[in-house]
Parts: C-alpha cells; structure tokens; sequence
C-alpha cells in the first residue's frame, strides 16, 4: 500500500485536487471572481429581472454553496510550511443563516460547537480543538504509561503491543519496547483521560449525553527501524466495532507532543465518513505488519488526503467510517498519542457473523483467548466488558 501524500505536496499536488473538487462548479459566462460577486440572493434577483434561464440561476446558487464550503475547508487547514499542513478550529465565513438544523446528521444540537465547527465535521469527517487538554494532565499519563513499561503497575486486562520488528527475546520492560497499551480502562490514571469534562464537552456533540468509553489506547509510535512498519495502513475504526449506528460514534484523539509528517501524524481522506465500510485485512507490506493492523483494499489513493498536524494537547474528533491512516516515524524519538473511542449508550451491539468484519471479529476472540485465557467467550462479550460509562445512564451498551 501506498504511503500517504500530502496536501500540501506541491501546487500541482493533492492541495489544489481539494480546492478544485470543492469549487468544482465552472464560473459563469461574464460573471466576475466568486470573491468580487454580489450576494447569491442579490444576483438571483437581478438576473431573475433580467429573464435570464433558469438553469443559470441554479448554477449561481450551487457554486455560491461550493464557494462557502471551500472556504470553510482553507480556514480549517493552514499551511505554515512547505511540504505540510497544519489543522486549526473553523474559522471559515459561514453564515448561521445559511444552513439549517435538518442538514446536520454527525453532530448534535448542544451550542457547544459554532455553525462553522459544525458544518466542517458534516462535510469532512473530523474537527481539530487547539489545545484542550492541559499540559500536567499530558504529563500525568506519560508518567503512568512510562510506570506502565516498566511493570511498575499491571492494570488488569491491559493489552501491552510492541512493534512487529522487536523479537521476543530482544524484549525487555521499557517505554521503548512498546509500541501501545489499549483497554486501560482498569488504569485509573489513564482512564481519566476519557472524563476528562473538557473532552466529554465536545464528545457530547457527536453521541449526546449519555457516553459510553468504549474503547481505549495510548499510542508509541516507535521510530521507524527501515522496515516501514511504524506506519498504520489507511483503515475505518468502524472495522473494528460490533456497535452501531456510526453516526453516534466518535473518537477523541490527543496529541502528547508536536506531532508531523516527520514523526508520523494522522494523515486523514475528508468526506469518507459518508461512505460506507470497506473491507479490510492486512496489507501485503515487505517489512511485515503490526497485529490487527487491517487496512483497506480497494480506497482510492489518488484521494486528497489531509496530513492532521498538532501540537501538544490539541484534540482531533472524527467520525468512525472516515478513512485513515498514519505514515512512518522519520525521527529518532517515539510520537505519542492518547484516544478513546466514544459512542451514544444508546446504541446496540450487532452481529458480524457473515460480514467484512468477521475477520478482524475472530481474531480478537482468540487474541482475548490467548492472552488472558478465556474461553467461549463472543465479540460482544469483549465489547462488553470494556465499555465504561462516563456521562449520563447506561442503556444498551
């Protein structure tokens, strides 16, 4: 598979395929610069006077809606230099006046996010929040998770990944020997993470109020031993999940330190959440491939992609069916990241049997097997036990 490109790879690059695909109406005959017209309301009304077609109304007014989204797009996304792109809040011009609450179906009706933050997470599938989680509360779980490493602390049930590069006898207990811990949700330190009120604030936007932590990692991106496989093949979380609808789904993802293209940031495809799920299985990587590293087969790598970089404490939210991925750890230190996936304690539990995600269901059931020796056990009762409410009433989940 293919290593992400970035949108900012060049004017003839992925950059101006977004800017062209979202102003992907033509210019009318005669009209001056979208910047230079007049009110779509106003033109409409002047060329209606005027007995000009229909058709050519029509146009005005979708390429106004293309014009308004793309700025939405460029005023999220900000380029402070070359060969990268920086992920800020919305700041685009959008009129609250301009959309109404029946287009929104990703985001909930709580005045926490503005109209622009809004319509960004509709049309693309994630929202960055610039520096949410505090400095000593980034600290408090680099500590924990460095006891973690030294098995100064064994939560129960926690699942402690090392790169697929370490062999078993090079393994000694250290933060550079682990790659990710996830279901910490015994680790009181690192589970804090997911109650953290500035966290489930804008976590309600996208499940309302009753939240369920559903599940949990701490990522160590190692830096790239040549073999390519500090890379995370482009995927839907979704793949994983037994849990739907995916519209009440949402995962928090905060970055511990400065994150880039040098140290592997997230590199995202926007506008895939509204697709459907692809199938995934590993990919045919030379080097090898990370445990339940599922990538998808067929997506289009053509597609513009959006390299997500952040500074430390900033928070990307996005939806389960967005495609995604990370490239290679370029650097000589490890980049590290902590998440939770969040879901509406409304939503239900489903049956994978006889789907695409049969596979990856199976190999969690033996990996929980052989790891913590529990037989007879059903994907579902996993996802039970790792879901914890944080917000609100249990319901379903």
């Amino acid at each position: 598979m293919a290593s992400a490109r970035g949108l900012g790879a060049g004017r003839g690059g992925a950059f101006l395929r977004v800017a062209l695909g979202l102003a992907r109406w033509a210019a009318l005959p005669g009209s001056p610069p979208v910047g230079l017209r007049p009110p779509v309301t106003s033109r409409v009304a002047q060329w209606e006077a005027e007995g000009r077609p229909t058709c050519l109304v029509a146009r005005a007014m979708a390429q106004d809606r293309a014009a308004t989204r793309l700025s939405v797009v460029l005023g999220h996304v900000r380029r402070p230099f070359s060969g990268a792109v920086r992920a800020h809040p919305t700041s685009g011009a959008i009129s609250p006046g301009s959309f109404h609450p029946q287009q929104f179906q990703y985001t909930r009706d709580n005045h926490v996010l503005s109209p622009e933050q809004r319509m960004f997470y509709e049309e693309n599938g994630f929202l960055v929040i610039k520096n949410l989680v505090s400095d000593a509360d980034i600290k408090r779980f680099r500590n924990e998770f460095e006891r973690i490493c030294r098995n100064e602390v064994k939560p129960e049930r926690i699942m402690i990944m090392r790169d697929v590069t370490i062999g078993k006898s090079e393994y000694v207990p250290s933060e550079n020997m682990v790659s990710k811990v996830q279901d910490f949700q015994e680790d009181e330190e690192l589970f804090s993470y997911c109650t953290l009120p500035e966290i489930l604030k804008y976590v309600e936007c996208f499940t309302g109020p009753n939240i369920m932590a559903m599940h949990t990692m701490l990522i160590n991106k190692p830096p790239d031993s040549g073999k390519k496989t500090s890379r995370h093949p482009m995927h839907q979380d979704l793949h994983y999940f037994c849990f739907r609808p995916s519209n009440s789904i949402v995962c928090a993802w905060t970055a511990m330190e400065h994150i880039d293209q040098n140290n592997g940031c997230l590199t995202v495809l926007p506008g895939t959440h509204k697709g459907t799920l692809k199938p995934h299985d590993y990919p045919q990587w030379e080097g090898g491939v990370n445990i339940m590293y599922h990538g998808i087969q067929d997506y289009d790598e053509a597609a513009a992609q959006v390299h997500v970089v952040m500074e430390k404490g900033d928070t990307v939210f996005f939806h389960p069916l967005l495609i995604h991925g990370s490239g290679v750890n370029k650097t000589k230190g490890f980049r590290k990241a902590i998440s939770c996936h969040f879901a509406d304690a409304h939503c239900h539990y489903i049956d994978v049997k006889g789907t695409s995600q049969e596979n990856i269901g199976k190999e969690i059931v033996e990996l929980a097997d052989k790891l913590h020796g529990i037989k007879g056990i059903t994907l579902k009762d996993i996802w039970r036990f790792r879901a914890r409410l944080v917000k609100g009433q249990r319901i379903n989940l």
